[in-house]
């Protein structure tokens, strides 16, 4: 059997029938005023540059209710971890989320990607937030110490906004579960997260409602991969 269950469609209906699993480790939207700050970018880069440099996000945003949600459907589910991205503004909805989950909540993790400023109006926005929450269990509690933050190079991501790189995702995998637990990302995009998993020797259930992303995924995770190798 794969390592990896790619499957297409909304999480809530495809997911459905996966009860159990290790860890959920996804990069699930982020909120509007997040999209809409991206995509604006994106259209003032081509404007000044003339080039696709910069994708535009085309799913739909999180909002503090899609994070209630979430988290609701999936820490019963989870034995693990949950390490979910996000947007500053919406680490609040996260943290009362877990909290009212009757999980273990840390402080938000940045994940830094320097990227050049080409248009804007202040500072620009190098970091994400891994929101991290475990069951309050004695086995979870000698899990160890982990990096209070990661570094990671900007890459151009398949043609899909928000993609993060293979070599954060191996190093998020390797420090949130352990080899041979089951992975749930239910926000497949480009296929990372489930690739990340194979090659560190986890398995990994994901799903992606976007059919054209669902091909960009299946494609590359199609091309194969080889397990341990940077």
């Amino acid at each position: 059997m794969s390592p990896i269950d790619l499957r297409l469609g909304r999480w809530q209906d495809v997911l459905a029938d996966v009860t159990t699993c290790d860890a959920v480790i996804c990069d699930p939207p982020y909120s509007k005023a997040t999209h809409d700050g991206h995509n604006d970018g994106a259209e003032s880069t081509i404007s000044i540059t003339g080039q696709h440099t910069r994708e535009s996000i085309a799913y739909e945003e999180f909002t503090a209710t899609t994070v209630v949600e979430f988290v609701g459907a999936w820490a019963p589910r989870c034995r693990g971890w949950l390490a979910c991205m996000t947007s500053h503004d919406l680490i609040p909805a996260w943290e009362s989320a877990y909290r009212n989950a009757g999980l273990y909540t840390f402080a938000p993790v940045p994940i830094i990607q320097k990227r050049p400023r080409l248009v804007g109006d202040g500072p620009s926005s190098w970091a994400v937030y891994m929101m991290v929450g475990r069951p309050r269990n004695k086995t979870m509690a000698t899990w160890g110490c982990l990096p209070g933050a990661y570094e990671a190079p900007t890459v151009k991501g398949a043609g899909i906004a928000g993609c993060k790189p293979l070599g954060l995702m191996r190093a998020i995998v390797r420090d949130y579960s352990r080899p041979g637990d089951l992975i749930v990302d239910p926000f497949c995009g480009s296929g990372t997260t489930a690739l990340a998993a194979a090659m560190e020797g986890r398995r990994c259930i994901t799903s992606e409602e976007k059919p054209e992303h669902y091909a960009i995924a299946r494609k590359r995770l199609d091309r194969g991969y080889q397990p341990g190798l940077i």
